[in-house]
């Protein structure tokens, strides 16, 4: 191959070949995106031999449903590629989203996927998310119009690469108040897929709820307990409250 070549699109000047002996044309990929997962093919020819390999990426990181301020089923597909881009994460996949099901999320309302299905997560069937009589699993809704339909979405975040910390503050903060907070000890106002990240990968725990960068209000649980809402673990929503009102602020250094 001697020293020829050449990356495209976002892989540029972040891939590069291994070489570390004769041979050796292992790909290395730096500072991974959540866009990088996927199936890799590595083909080699050497005159009439030639030999291939199919890897899949697969990163770790947590699944989380978003909707609008507005209400539910607001988004188009490409609105909620944007939606879950704004908080740092991507459209999941169908494989992530099965995943997610597999260690117990349940949700009843359907969100679009990144191959431009619409499915939502059942662990517990009962009326109104696809019967009683069904079993669990993902409930599908099949390809639906990328324009015309509108739905939530399912997003999915990876490890984060900063940190989320609750600010300790003397009295509770708008949220005007809470972007400024954050930003005079030098950080961001956190965003929902950060909060997610650090929540299921880091165990971030804290039960006071926050203002995060969409306007929402959330608080991370990892280890239930009295007064921090349901039995299970997760990251609890207050929603989307009025700015005035006053609550703790999660940032992102």
């Amino acid at each position: 191959m001697g020293n020829r070549h050449r990356s495209y699109g976002s892989f540029r000047g972040r891939v590069r070949l291994r070489r570390s002996a004769p041979g050796d044309m292992s790909l290395v990929i730096n500072e991974l995106q959540l866009n990088d997962t996927g199936r890799y093919r590595c083909e080699v020819i050497d005159g009439l031999e030639d030999e291939s390999v199919t890897v899949d990426l697969e990163l770790r990181g947590v699944v989380f449903p978003y909707y609008s301020q507005t209400g539910r089923y607001n988004f188009n597909f490409y609105e909620a590629q944007q939606v879950c881009q704004d908080q740092d994460a991507t459209l999941a996949t169908f494989e992530q989203l099965f995943t997610a099901w597999e260690e117990g999320l349940d949700w009843c309302n359907a969100g679009w996927l990144a191959d431009g299905t619409v499915q939502y997560p059942i662990t517990v069937p009962r009326d109104g998310c696809g019967g009683v009589d069904l079993d669990p699993g993902l409930r599908s809704y099949g390809q639906r119009h990328r324009l015309l339909h509108h739905y939530d979405a399912f997003c999915f975040s990876a490890s984060v690469k900063g940190t989320v910390y609750f600010l300790k503050q003397p009295t509770k903060l708008n949220f005007t108040e809470a972007v400024q907070a954050c930003a005079r000890h030098g950080s961001q106002i956190a965003k929902v897929g950060q909060l997610f990240s650090a929540w299921r990968l880091m165990g971030l725990d804290h039960c006071d709820a926050g203002w995060l960068a969409d306007s929402s209000v959330r608080y991370p649980i990892t280890k239930p307990r009295a007064n921090c809402g349901p039995p299970e673990p997760g990251v609890r929503s207050f929603g989307f409250p009025p700015l005035f009102l006053k609550f703790g602020v999660y940032c992102y250094r």
